[in-house]
């Protein structure tokens, strides 16, 4: 986009669906884009391929966000890299799904540590750059179970709702900054994740969406994108659906 200048981009769970989407429409925008896998490092390097083929500027960097040590280090080389981390993306997040009654200690405990822990992290770590080069985009994906819940999705609601209440605090503690900090929350997407629901359970899940279809990554990282941008620099703390109307 025209007036935007080049930043250092970090993308994590960059690999696949939604990150991957967006790591490549952030680099066709100019951008330096690390791109944060953890365990599909064939598909990140797929990702950087691509992006330098089309004469961007990309790095994979691996990293577990649910691991403070591993995070800081990831984070570490994606500065090593291509600077102070600007743009960063809150993507990677996992789901264990259960009914409470059911649910395992390690499945809650893994899917909060992930999803809100591994957001902290990485916020904590690359803030102070941000503040102090006073601009930075932060936008975390969250999801719109985390606004109306799911039934066996106890944890991942828990996690993504509370995503929401971090992203607004921060936002208007960094306010005056230049620095954004806003939450896209899609609905049902067809990524890796979503391809292991029944057919049953799919039936069921469009009869909650107006629209009547699963979204597209391409659908979602757009929006994602558009808020690192300057011409979003008037939007902070907002959450952005994009379901098809799921929560509506």
């Amino acid at each position: 986009m025209s007036g935007n200048k080049p930043r250092s981009a970090l993308v994590t769970g960059g690999s696949r669906g939604i990150g991957r989407a967006t790591a490549i429409r952030l680099a066709a925008n100019g951008h330096r884009v690390a791109v944060n896998y953890n365990t599909h490092a064939e598909e990140a390097a797929e990702v950087v391929e691509q992006i330098r083929s089309a004469g961007g500027t990309a790095v994979a960097v691996g990293g577990n966000i649910a691991d403070k040590k591993s995070a800081l280090a990831m984070i570490d080389a994606a500065v090593a890299a291509h600077g102070p981390i600007e743009i960063l993306i809150n993507n990677a997040g996992v789901i264990s799904d259960s009914l409470l009654l059911r649910m395992k200690d390690d499945q809650f405990e893994h899917t909060m540590q992930t999803n809100m822990f591994g957001t902290y992290y990485c916020t904590h770590k690359v803030l102070p750059g941000m503040v102090k080069g006073r601009w930075g985009r932060i936008v975390n994906v969250s999801s719109v179970v985390g606004m109306r819940g799911n039934i066996g999705q106890s944890n991942y609601s828990a996690s993504k709702a509370a995503v929401f209440g971090f992203t607004q605090s921060i936002a208007k503690e960094v306010a005056t900054r230049n620095i954004t900090v806003n939450v896209v929350a899609p609905g049902y997407i067809t990524t890796a994740t979503s391809a292991v629901i029944s057919d049953k359970q799919k039936e069921t899940v469009l009869t909650w969406i107006p629209q009547g279809r699963f979204g597209e990554p391409d659908e979602v990282a757009p929006v994602i994108v558009f808020l690192t941008t300057d011409e979003a620099q008037y939007i902070t703390g907002d959450i952005i659906r994009v379901d098809g109307g799921m929560a509506i």
